[in-house]
């Protein structure tokens, strides 16, 4: 008669070893969730984040956001001459000529009539200025004593500031502005105005079938070129948007990565013999070239850009020499433990056959990292673009500078909105681009081998 199996059992210590790690790992699991948690409290205190959001102007935000898809047309007098100017942006390239005036802007003699929508009507005339507000009034100023006169509905709400020597309301409608040199109406208008052509130019306010027109059948309007070729011509020069020195600007940024890449990539590769263990087998020396690597790639690019900047001056070259210093240590970090790791059996093999040492490097190693320094490569120059933008704001190069140089200026942030979308474009075809020469070489560097 045989005997049921006895099933196996755990002695107490054991059994209490298991239960006290389940218990610690039960542990662990809430106390790491309650520690982020922590954290972000002290964070949000830290920082204040409440006072912060109580801060914020949500309107300031909210014009800067529409700043960024409409343009403002000045129409500003001069209370000293009398003398009226309506331009686009307020800039002298934009301004309209005599007799060439919006249709939403009328002159009569000494009295201008802007009519910004909806009811809203600005004048001015020889006694000061009157803004017309539906649902509130009428806001009417005048100089009186050498200060400003205001005469409006009592009390005086949020968006009309007063002082004795400036007077400002805003509204949906636009803005108004009057002190004692000039008033000044800015209307919000939709659209990036004079993104093509410019007032002065003959194509200006034509339409699409227009201009197709021009450029098909019509007569030349310039009898040394043809009307296609003149366009073309207005568009790559326009003195508003300066297409020629955006696309010059792409070209650098681009052109800064590509060199700061490719000439760290092509430095890196043979440093990093020197310290990958397999094939230096001096301690020291792989020591002291891994040890570079950390140095150059622990300074970040940007603190690198400033002091190549310094050194060098500003320029394209300089944002250049910041990449391609900072990925000389990451590629010389990656390429290194890329050789650790090859097949040896390779190698041996070529070495069998009475190779030396750059011949078993070309036919034995080179092959097996060719995917990885490509897919390497290829990543840091799609990364770099992005990274060119920055450094090209602090070396005076690429579409960087006209980025900051439109941020500083406070003025055009249709423009901030137009090299933006150029940056995002600009990194997505590099990618693309990337992508597909990844592909393309990686296959081709794997088929080979």
């Amino acid at each position: 008669m045989t005997s049921a199996p006895m099933s196996p059992t755990l002695s107490p210590a054991l059994s209490q070893t298991v239960l006290t790690g389940m218990a610690r790992r039960r542990l662990l699991s809430f106390a790491v969730p309650v520690a982020v948690l922590a954290y972000l409290l002290y964070a949000a205190l830290a920082f204040d984040l409440a006072g912060l959001a109580a801060r914020a102007r949500w309107d300031n935000a909210g014009i800067l956001l529409s700043d960024f898809w409409s343009y403002k047309t000045h129409v500003t007098r001069d209370n000293r001459s009398g003398k009226l100017t309506v331009a686009i942006e307020g800039e002298a390239k934009g301004t309209y000529p005599p007799g060439r005036l919006p249709d939403w802007v009328t002159v009569a003699g000494d009295v201008t009539t802007i009519d910004l929508g909806d009811g809203n009507i600005v004048t001015y005339d020889d006694q000061g200025a009157r803004y017309v507000i539906p649902g509130y009034g009428t806001v009417a100023i005048r100089p009186a004593g050498g200060k400003l006169a205001l005469e409006a509905p009592q009390p005086l709400p949020k968006w009309i500031n007063a002082s004795d020597n400036k007077i400002s309301v805003t509204t949906p409608a636009g803005r108004f502005s009057y002190s004692r040199s000039k008033v000044e109406t800015f209307k919000y208008q939709p659209g990036w105005e004079l993104f093509f052509f410019t007032l002065d130019s003959p194509f200006y306010g034509k339409g699409p079938l227009e201009l197709l027109q021009l450029a098909t059948t019509a007569p030349r309007i310039d009898a040394g070129q043809t009307n296609l070729g003149y366009m073309l011509s207005e568009i790559w020069t326009n003195k508003m948007w300066h297409h020629r020195d955006v696309a010059w600007a792409l070209f650098e940024t681009v052109l800064m990565a590509f060199l700061g890449t490719m000439l760290a990539a092509m430095l890196a590769l043979p440093l990093a013999f020197l310290a990958a263990s397999n094939f230096m087998p001096l301690g020291a020396i792989r020591f002291a070239f891994r040890r570079v690597f950390d140095f150059i790639r622990g300074v970040d690019g940007l603190i690198w850009t400033i002091i190549l900047s310094r050194a060098f001056g500003p320029g394209p070259m300089t944002g250049a020499l910041a990449i391609f210093l900072t990925d000389t240590g990451s590629f010389g970090k990656m390429f290194s433990e890329a050789l650790e790791n090859i097949d040896e059996k390779q190698v041996e093999g070529i070495r069998s056959t009475g190779a030396n040492a750059v011949q078993r490097a070309r036919v034995g190693v080179i092959p097996q990292i060719t995917p990885i320094l490509l897919s390497q490569v290829l990543y840091y120059l799609e990364s770099n673009t992005r990274s060119a933008t920055v450094i090209g704001a602090i070396v005076g190069g690429g579409i960087g500078l006209l980025l900051t140089q439109a941020i500083i200026t406070q003025k055009d942030w249709e423009e901030v909105a137009y090299y933006i979308v150029l940056i995002i474009l600009m990194v997505m075809a590099m990618d693309a681009f990337s992508g597909w020469l990844r592909r393309r070489l990686i296959r081709g560097a794997t088929d080979k081998g």
